[in-house]
């Protein structure tokens, strides 16, 4: 965006969600402030609106950027690893490397 333009943010509702989960429940539902992104644009006036969806593609990049900050601030360190290299499904069923499984066979 530009510098007169509003800036993205995360979402104060959310936190960067873009969800919300029934604590009885359990079930799932979008964020009504932010549509679903986790991020909104905040005017000079302070003011929060979503991202429209034809704004995405222009936005991305930025959207990137902001989500990986904020899973870094959650402890996220690194890339996504397949089930069968998380030392926590060891011996487990998940734990198991299917493309070795079929090697063997």
């Amino acid at each position: 965006m530009n510098a007169m333009g509003p800036r993205i943010i995360r979402c104060v509702s959310c936190d960067g969600f873009g969800w919300f989960e029934d604590d009885f429940s359990g079930e799932g539902e979008d964020c009504d402030w932010c549509a679903g992104a986790g991020y909104v644009y905040r005017d000079g006036n302070e003011r929060d609106r979503p991202i429209p969806q034809a704004d995405y593609a222009s936005v991305a990049d930025e959207l990137e950027r902001l989500e990986l900050e904020r899973l870094r601030a959650l402890g996220y360190q690194g890339s996504a690893r397949k089930p069968w290299q998380q030392a926590i499904r060891k011996d487990t069923q998940l734990g198991r490397d299917p493309y070795h499984d079929e090697e063997e066979s």
